[in-house]
């Protein structure tokens, strides 16, 4: 009997010991997951480049920092709400739509509809027919008469000869 009581005792001890070092052990994330949320954000010391191709050892330590910050448990949101609290909302790679930054998500379509409304106004103009020209006394009389004071003289010129 005592030996069955010390096998189940170091089962369940076993069994703990195992539970608690698995429970204790996060997935690390993935390269991929990491590039996925560094992709979305710029480096704060270089300029225009994107943090997950980024050469720097600052932005080898931001990746790092995601990586923690995934490992804990942080949403992609909270991770780059951290960023934008630490840098300032130029890391981000797509400006948040409030305050001005409004106007970058509604001005070039309003651009693009107001160019193909007036390249269609264009082409309608060029399509129609020209309208035919009705002779009228006045321009018979400018035919007749030079409209120039040189082409007057040189005609007078060419009928001497």
């Amino acid at each position: 009997m005592k030996r069955y009581f010390w096998i189940t005792l170091l089962a369940f001890l076993l069994a703990a010991l195992s539970a608690g070092s698995a429970a204790a052990q996060q997935p690390t994330p993935s390269d991929d997951e990491v590039n996925a949320i560094a992709k979305q954000l710029f480096c704060p010391v270089c300029e225009n480049t994107p943090l997950d191709v980024c050469p720097t050892q600052a932005c080898a330590q931001w990746r790092e920092l995601i990586r923690e910050k995934l490992s804990a448990g942080w949403s992609e949101e909270q991770i780059k709400n951290y960023f934008v609290e630490q840098y300032g909302a130029r890391v981000l790679g797509a400006p948040p739509a409030r305050g001005l930054n409004w106007l970058v998500y509604l001005i070039p379509p309003v651009v693009i509809l107001g160019g193909v409304y007036v390249l269609y106004r264009a082409m309608r103009s060029w399509k129609q027919s020209p309208q035919p020209e009705t002779p009228s006394t006045s321009t018979e009389a400018t035919r007749e008469a030079p409209q120039d004071e040189y082409i007057a003289r040189l005609e007078e010129e060419v009928r001497k000869r």
